[in-house]
């Protein structure tokens, strides 16, 4: 071969090598992961157990870890792992909601794995494991979620050391204490993320300084207190979330440096002073929520600004990107501006509960094209709304308006032209007349919530027979002046309540087909006739029952079903007779039951005791008969009940002592503690849309307290009480009565009680109010009512036949004189009949007084009687030996000298 022919080739195989062997190398078999780390992986899997119950119920999506297999080579491949392409090296374990259950601590294998960059355990289970110290040891993590991990403790200060972490995700895990400052030291954080941690103490100022961070998120932390610092421009915050939290001190001025901030949700807070103005200087801010704080002053023009916001004040203008404004529940005064309209981008906007007013046109509203949710309700504005029926100009499409207490004197015209409506408020205006017959095709399909309450409507013009709404599941008409038959709402109703209007007719029976309701209330009206048997049984959803104050007769239904939900059951203040049907007992749910004010003649229905939940029973002013039989032995009864009123009856017979020592909820009360008040209520949480409308029914009723009867809007959980007053009741109150301590109100008057007050009384340490007034007690008043009864604000003991003085130096010198009136013997304050020296002497028969003087009536009693029957035996010995003597003796008349000798004979043999 030629010399140039041989340097030819040679640069041709030089030229190709490098191809070739990319095209060699490009043919390897991917880099494997390492064994060790293989291995520390099955470890990790071994430590957990799959808990099928939370994947049946849907708590977790799988379990990720069913496909690490022991067998496989290569863990990269495995699911929820991620490895470094060129090493091999496990660099991102997620096993997130994978259903897992067992505890982990700072010696498990997972800390092996030490070059992991990123681990996600959220969402599974656990066991309240301590956050493992360990955690500090993966120094090359840059995300950590433990999430909904249930979790426990506080953040281990360990965690400093992960200097490149970029978000840390801790939400709903229960730490239940302060957050460590050396979080401050995590200079790459970008999120922050303690959503629902029980976090305690102060939040550490440096933590908003951090130079990368952009979103804190502490919602839900009731117990976190803070305040905000200085904002410097360089900061470079996106989202700030404290609502629910106790931040407090004033917004500062600073705020409007942070040029990038696009959500800003401090409602629920503590925040005082004004708004700040430079907080219109945020171009980007979408989300605005300064709700429930104590904010005062006027709302700054500024606001305006805001274009991206969704939600705007009066003087937002100016944001044109805002899409979400919330300042409900402060104490902003001022007007709306009409240049509202400027925030064409806004889509929420909530203003409630303030001192905003003047006049407000809706037109500035129904510009914003993409504006779906409007609350202007509990201010001072004078609503205006153009009645325009030409109006072609487009207008926004809303789906939740709330109007309420907004002056309004007829139904908005605007609303002619609303087809998407879900939520509609309009109560509590001055609304007059008819509901329109235009009314009855706004939002037919979609309409969901109707609250028309507290107005002055009369009825329905031209509405057909059942209400329209097809989808309607809150009906709200109560205090109206609506008149004629009860309307039907449509099937889809959970909540209808119609009370306190000028109804009449008979109730009709299309109710019964609304097998989805849960409140149905239909009290203070004038509606007649029997209640129809298929009222008992035809929703097993139904809650509450109450159709007090009407003119409804006949027996009460007895076709209360198995199975049935209800907890309420109000049929007061009718005309019912009858008996009360035993199949009342399937009602186990029952917590009240009021049939209070009708016609029934019955005996006690001692058979309700069996009902577990029951709290009140209320059978005033009937026609009750009879004595109430105490319950067998060892039978539980009653066993939640905390008020009973059975006033205004015919009962007879002695108290039922044995019920007072089984009432187990009046000796001893559960959550009497609690820090703050629990009501008797239906919660109703509907979800429409992306609000939640929290709709809360509160159990009412009306019981004579401190001699008045006193309506309850709402029951506290921790009132007790007992009303047996009006009956024939005899014999003497029982010592039982003591174990009651939780009593606050019991009136036994208007019986025929005989005997004394029993000091077991003073034992209801918590009572308020004492009635024992027209009755036959006799006897001193004890002075431990006056001395142990601290919390006593009315006491009546008048007419009876006490007798002897007030007791001196106690609060029962503090009460009216017709508390003791009609006692002719009682005596002292604040009586003005004065006290013989005679009355004030007389201490009450007890062993105290008797040991003050030497005597033990007791030991004199019994010499007594042995004296006695040795003096009639040697008395019997003498006149059987010597009757001579003894009729010599005593046959005449004695002498002073014979009588000095008899009376010393007896003596003589009483010494014997």
């Amino acid at each position: 071969m030629k010399p140039s022919l041989a340097f030819a080739c040679f640069l041709f195989f030089v030229t190709l090598f490098p191809f070739t062997i990319f095209s060699f190398s490009s043919e390897q078999p991917a880099v494997l992961c390492h064994s060790d780390e293989r291995l520390a992986l099955m470890q990790l899997k071994d430590s957990f157990i799959i808990d099928k119950q939370a994947l049946a119920a849907g708590f977790c999506a799988y379990p990720k870890v069913d496909s690490w297999d022991s067998q496989s080579v290569d863990c990269c491949s495995w699911d929820g792992i991620e490895c470094d392409q060129n090493t091999g090296l496990v660099i991102g374990l997620d096993i997130s909601s994978s259903c897992l259950y067992g505890s982990i601590n700072s010696t498990s294998s997972l800390f092996h794995l030490v070059h992991l960059q990123k681990l996600n355990l959220a969402k599974n289970h656990f066991n309240y494991s301590v956050i493992p110290y360990a955690l500090g040891n993966l120094s090359m993590l840059t995300d950590l979620n433990l999430s909904s991990s249930v979790f426990s403790g506080q953040i281990p200060s360990e965690i400093s050391n992960l200097h490149r972490l970029s978000s840390l995700d801790l939400s709903f895990v229960d730490l239940a204490s302060p957050i460590p400052s050396v979080l401050a030291n995590l200079s790459s954080l970008t999120s922050l993320n303690l959503d629902s941690c029980g976090l305690q103490g102060m939040f550490p100022l440096a933590i908003f300084q951090l130079p990368k961070l952009e979103t804190i998120w502490l919602v839900r932390n009731s117990d976190l207190k803070g305040y905000l610092p200085e904002f410097n421009f360089s900061i470079k915050l996106k989202k700030l979330a404290l609502w629910n939290t106790r931040f407090s001190g004033e917004l500062p001025a600073s705020i409007g440096n942070l040029d990038s901030l696009e959500y800003l949700g401090l409602g629920n807070c503590n925040f005082t002073g004004s708004v700040p103005s430079p907080l219109g200087n945020l171009p980007n801010l979408k989300f605005l929520n300064l709700g429930n704080n104590s904010f005062t002053g006027l709302v700054p023009p500024t606001l305006g600004n805001l274009t991206k916001l969704c939600v705007i004040p009066s003087e937002l203008t100016n944001l044109t990107q805002l899409t979400f404004l919330n300042l409900q529940g402060n104490m902003l005064q001022g007007s709306v501006p009409s240049s509202i309209s400027r925030l064409e981008k806004l889509n929420f906007f909530d203003c409630d509960d303030n001192r905003l007013g003047g006049l407000l046109e809706m037109d500035a509203f129904l510009e914003l094209k993409d504006l779906q949710y409007l609350f202007l309700s509990l201010n001072d504005f004078n609503l205006v709304s153009r009645n325009d029926s030409n109006a072609t100009r487009p207008q926004a499409q809303l789906v939740d308006i709330g109007l309420r207490y907004c002056h309004l004197r007829e139904f908005p015209y605007f609303l002619r032209h609303q087809h998407r409506l879900q939520l509609l408020d309009l109560s509590s205006n001055n609304i007059q007349g008819q509901i329109p017959q235009w009314m009855s095709k706004v939002s037919v399909e979609t309409l969901l919530f109707l609250d028309l309450s507290n107005n002055s409507l009369t009825g329905f013009d031209e509405f057909p027979l059942v209400l329209p709404w097809s989808k309607l599941n809150y009906l709200k008409l109560d205090s109206n002046i609506l008149r004629g038959s009860l309307p039907v709402p449509p099937l889809s109703t959970v909540f209808y309540s119609i009370s306190n209007n000028y109804l009449n007719g008979e109730i009709p029976e299309l109710l019964c087909n609304l097998s989805s309701l849960s409140i149905l209330d239909f009290s203070y009206n004038n509606i007649s006739g029997g209640i129809p048997v298929c009222l008992s049984n035809f929703s097993k959803s139904l809650l509450v029952l109450k159709v007090r104050s009407n003119q409804l007769d006949g027996p009460i239904p007895s076709g209360w079903a198995t199975g049935n939900r209800l907890k309420m059951i109000d049929l007061s203040k009718n005309k019912l007779q009858e008996k009360i049907p035993k199949s009342l007992m399937e009602c186990k749910m029952l917590e009240y039951l009021d049939l209070g004010y009708n016609q029934i003649r019955d005996v006690f229905p001692s058979w309700l005791g069996s009902l577990p939940e029951l709290n009140i029973l209320i059978l005033s002013s009937n026609a009750f008969y009879g004595r109430i039989e105490n319950p067998k032995l060892n039978l539980i009864v009653f066993p939640k009940l905390r008020i009973i009123d059975l006033s205004h009856n015919r009962f007879n017979g002695s108290l039922p002592w044995v019920y007072f020592e089984r009432w187990i909820s009046m000796s001893s009360l559960d959550g009497k503690n609690s820090p703050t008040p629990k009501y008797m209520r239906e919660s109703l949480d509907m979800r429409l849309n992306v609000i939640q409308v929290p709709r809360d029914y509160d159990y009412s009723m009306t019981i004579t307290n401190k001699g008045m009867e006193i309506k309850y809007p709402k029951i506290i959980r921790t009132l007790v009480a007992i009303d047996f007053s009006g009956n024939r009741f005899d014999g003497e109150i029982p010592e039982s009565i003591g174990k009651l301590k939780e009593l606050h109100l019991l009136n036994f008057s208007n019986n025929n009680l005989v005997g004394g007050i029993p000091v077991a009384i003073a034992e209801l340490i918590n009572l308020e109010s004492l009635d024992l007034s027209q009755n036959k007690l006799e006897g001193r008043i004890p002075k431990e009512l006056g001395t142990q009864l601290t919390f006593l604000a009315f006491l009546n003991v008048s007419y009876n036949r006490l007798t002897g003085f007030i007791p001196r130096g106690t609060q029962l010198e503090s009460f009216q004189s017709n508390s003791f009136d009609g006692n002719p013997g009682l005596c002292g304050k604040p009586l003005l009949k004065e006290c013989s020296n005679n009355a004030r002497g007389l201490p009450f028969p007890s062993s105290t007084s008797s040991k003050q003087f030497g005597l033990d009536w007791k030991v004199v009693l019994l010499g007594y009687g042995c004296g006695f029957l040795y003096g009639a035996v040697i008395g019997h010995i003498v006149i059987k030996r010597k009757p001579d003597w003894f009729a010599q003796t005593f046959s005449k008349c004695p002498t002073r000298r014979r009588m000095r000798r008899i009376i010393s004979i007896c003596m003589h043999a009483c010494i014997i």
